[in-house]
């Protein structure tokens, strides 16, 4: 791998990651002074990542980020056994029914860049004493064990050791008591310890840790130290810092905010930004046995990793002690955890005072005001006062009577702001949970079934064989001839501003987007009050949604406190996949699915009609010698893949974040051997595609996937050209055009030239993607189209805008 040197310090680099990242956080003054002369990033490619659907499945809580525990490894009262525990869990690749060597894989091949684009200028927080160690002096413990490395002579195979003398005795007390020492006497994972409080006469068991050790063991663990960030910034689109970019935590308004106030009494702080997550979870299949595990994270972690005033000196992983200062930043949680934790009601929202009867009006027309902090913190001093004193004072502040809450004495905390956005229970199974009952009553169950279980497959979605509701209407046209147009807007106008509140950097241009998609929604809604679908839209998660774009403009973005991480904690710990944010690289086996196809197998069964002219073009465009075939048979592939690539150095496995399959149907004795046929569609750049737009593509279905035979590559071009290792023959659909203006989808249809479907042959590299098309149904979905054959029965289709969230970037 090709390394970069520093030209500072002379240290070796892995890549262009590793040094930007040695560069914004290295406390060498030769460093720093080339990173203050540039403060300026690479640009990179702005493309936007795939969202895997979230799950919302609830299970057993089995560990966290330090592992799985057995019964014996909770530190009850007066224990103090603790062991390691903990299994990595590997994400499964999924296979095609006849790929025999799924774990051969070739060298990655052409890399697709979907990770936000860097910013073009960066604003260091003006003290520079903020984030940094408190003894710049002494060097950490592995920079001193290095540089005695170094100094060491070149001639002593035992350095540092002085003498094999010195290495033999080190070696014999790490074998006879310094192992020892490691495995029982230094301190490891922070321990669970368990209490009983009785609540009511009846005693609830209480299993926790020790907060700040956890911040430490977060802190400090060697894994994040090159990852690490300790002070704000201000990043933007722009050199002349016009279009601010919000995505990490320390680019959000808070932390800025928070290092000034901290400043004024104690400069030089680092500040550990805590995010606390709550959600309630069944343990038991039986008896409705339920938990409240309660998450931390520190906001110093990059997302795509997975004490108050005085602060508290840590220690990174690197040996480096910084001043650090926990402050509670951010709560997550679903609607009911966020009136546990405010002490509000139900009903009202937990970050301003709107009336609940007001909680369906837009943003522009609803009158709030943020809750108000200090009248609060008054009526809880109430207390002493005595019970009814109390009970008033709460309830003229705006909350229920709750003694003490964990917030109250916190130094730079004001709970109602810290509540954050919740895309997983108040957008996924919150707002589109509900629009899918009203879509329900609008246009007929049976309709909607039907039409769902006629969508071609693809990567991202999955085929409900049994539809999606269980209603009994059936006709799609809306009652009373009411238009469609306003249905199609108010759907458009709440699956754009979920996808835009899942951008993983948003700039000020783009949150105008966020709440400009919110307000189409509040335009058109009241087609479900005319259908008689709603009486009125006072929802607290639909409320919430006008917060969206202040909470990402104080904390960053969405992806920094989602609930959908713990949600995956409740499983087996796996990380959540945004793994389109990173890089790609597109894949295929090292042997073919099926070694020798004959010609008129692949125009029989695989539906490549043309596939000599095809080829014969390409010879013909690429000076072939002539346009003789040479060859009865080609090895065929059955699927490309996308494969993400750990480009951060985090040592992640990769995971398919995207494959495309063309394959013929099999028959076989029982129903469950058969396979039905499979040609996906596909995204396909022309030569002239950029990274977003639809500029310079085409959409395309394919049909075979295949390598010309190595003997008969001289035989069909001449020796100064070497065609693509794999090609494809696509069948061309029609160039993109204006979007529909209702619901803003592209209408694309197949391109026949007197009576026969236009084909190519195109290398693979070509294609960018998988993409999805909604077959044009018209009033009623044909009975006779299935999700197999729907692709050749239907003549006209829409571009799925909304099938992950690189396609919503690249077409909306």
């Amino acid at each position: 791998m090709p390394q970069i040197t520093c030209p500072a310090c002379d240290k070796q680099l892995a890549s262009i990651t590793g040094y930007s990242q040695h560069l914004a956080k290295t406390t060498n003054p030769g460093c720093r002074a080339l990173y203050l002369s540039s403060r300026q990033f690479a640009p990179g490619p702005p493309n936007e990542g795939e969202v895997d659907a979230p799950d919302p499945d609830h299970a057993m809580f089995e560990g966290d980020f330090f592992g799985t525990y057995a019964e014996d490894e909770l530190a009850w009262p007066g224990s103090d056994d603790e062991e390691d525990a903990g299994k990595e869990h590997l994400d499964e690749d999924d296979s095609d029914y006849d790929i025999d060597d799924q774990t051969e894989w070739e060298p990655p091949a052409v890399p697709v860049h979907l990770s936000p684009a860097a910013p073009a200028c960066v604003v260091r927080y003006p003290d520079i004493q903020a984030g940094q160690p408190v003894d710049v002096v002494k060097q950490p413990s592995n920079a001193t064990y290095h540089a005695q490395l170094d100094d060491s002579s070149a001639d002593n195979i035992y350095a540092p050791f002085a003498s094999k003398l010195d290495w033999d005795i080190a070696r014999w007390a790490k074998l006879r008591e310094l192992n020892k020492i490691i495995d029982n006497e230094l301190p490891g994972r922070p321990k669970f310890k368990r209490d009983q409080i009785v609540v009511a006469n009846e005693a609830f068991d209480v299993y926790y840790r020790d907060i700040i050790e956890c911040i430490k063991a977060l802190f400090s663990d060697p894994n994040f130290a090159d990852f690490l960030v300790f002070a704000p910034e201000r990043h933007y689109a722009d050199k002349d810092e016009t279009i601010r970019l919000y995505h990490e935590m320390h680019t959000g308004k808070w932390w800025w905010n928070s290092q000034k106030h901290l400043d004024r009494e104690r400069p030089g702080a680092t500040i550990i930004p805590v995010i606390i997550s709550s959600d309630k979870t069944q343990v038991t299949m039986f008896r409705n046995k339920t938990a409240y595990p309660v998450y931390m994270t520190i906001g110093n972690i990059p997302k795509d990793i997975p004490a108050g005033i005085n602060g508290i000196n840590m220690r990174r992983g690197d040996g480096t002690v910084h001043r650090g200062h926990p402050l509670f930043a951010c709560f997550a949680g679903d609607y009911p955890e966020q009136v546990l934790a405010t002490g509000i009601k139900t009903t009202q929202c937990p970050k301003c005072d709107i009336p609940s009867d007001e909680l369906g009006l837009a943003p522009g027309i609803a009158n709030w005001q943020p809750r108000d902090l200090g009248a609060v913190l008054d009526a809880l001093c109430a207390l002493d006062e005595g019970g009814l004193a109390f009970v008033r004072a709460c309830t003229n502040a705006g909350i229920k009577p709750i003694v003490h809450p964990f917030w109250e004495g916190l130094p730079f905390v004001n709970i109602f702001e810290s509540v954050t956005p919740d895309v997983l229970h108040q957008l996924y199974q919150g707002l589109i949970k509900h629009l899918l009952t009203w879509l329900s009553y609008a246009c007929g169950s049976a309709e909607i079934d039907a039409r769902c279980r006629r969508l071609p497959p693809n990567h991202h979605i999955c085929i409900f064989a049994k539809g999606i509701t269980t209603l009994s209407r059936f006709d799609i046209s809306l009652p009373n001839n009411m238009s469609s147009a306003r249905l199609l807007c108010a759907v458009r106008g709440l699956l754009d501003f979920l996808y835009f509140a899942q951008y993983p950097s948003h700039t000020s241009e783009t949150l105008v987007l966020l709440n400009e998609a919110l307000d189409v929604f509040h335009n058109n809604k009241d087609i479900f009050i005319d259908l008689g679908i709603r009486n009125s839209f006072n929802l607290p998660k639909l409320h919430f949604t006008a917060h969206y774009a202040h909470m990402i403009r104080m904390f960053g973005t969405t992806d920094n406190y989602n609930t959908e991480y713990t949600e995956r904690l409740h499983i087996d710990l796996a990380k959540d996949a945004y793994q389109m944010t990173f890089r790609c690289t597109q894949t295929m086996t090292k042997h073919p699915t099926v070694k020798a196809v004959t010609i008129d197998k692949l125009a029989n069964e695989y539906g490549a009609t043309h596939f000599n002219e095809s080829l014969a073009f390409m010879q013909l465009e690429d000076r072939a010698a002539d346009i003789h075939i040479p060859f009865r048979t080609l090895p065929v592939f059955h699927k490309v893949k996308w494969l993400s690539a750990d480009v951060c150095g985090h040592g992640d496995s990769p995971v398919t974040v995207d494959s495309v399959h063309a394959r013929p149907g099999r028959s076989g004795t029982f129903a469950s051997d058969s396979v039905t046929p499979r040609f996906d569609t596909v995204f396909v750049n022309d030569g002239t595609g950029g990274s977003l737009g639809t500029k310079g593509y085409r959409i395309a279905q394919v049909r075979v996937i295949f390598s010309i035979p190595p003997k008969a590559v001289p035989k069909l071009f001449p020796s100064t050209f070497q065609p693509p290792k794999h090609l494809a023959y696509v069948e061309w659909f029609s160039p993109f055009c204006i979007p529909n203006q209702d619901h803003g989808l592209h209408k694309v249809s197949r391109i026949i030239k007197n009576g026969e479907r236009i084909a190519s042959i195109i290398p693979i590299s070509n294609i960018r993607c998988s993409t999805h098309l909604i077959p044009h149904f018209g009033p009623v979905a044909p009975r006779e189209w299935t999700s197999a054959n729907v692709l050749d029965e239907c003549s006209s289709f829409y571009v799925n805008t909304y099938i992950d969230r690189y396609s919503f970037v690249t077409l909306r």
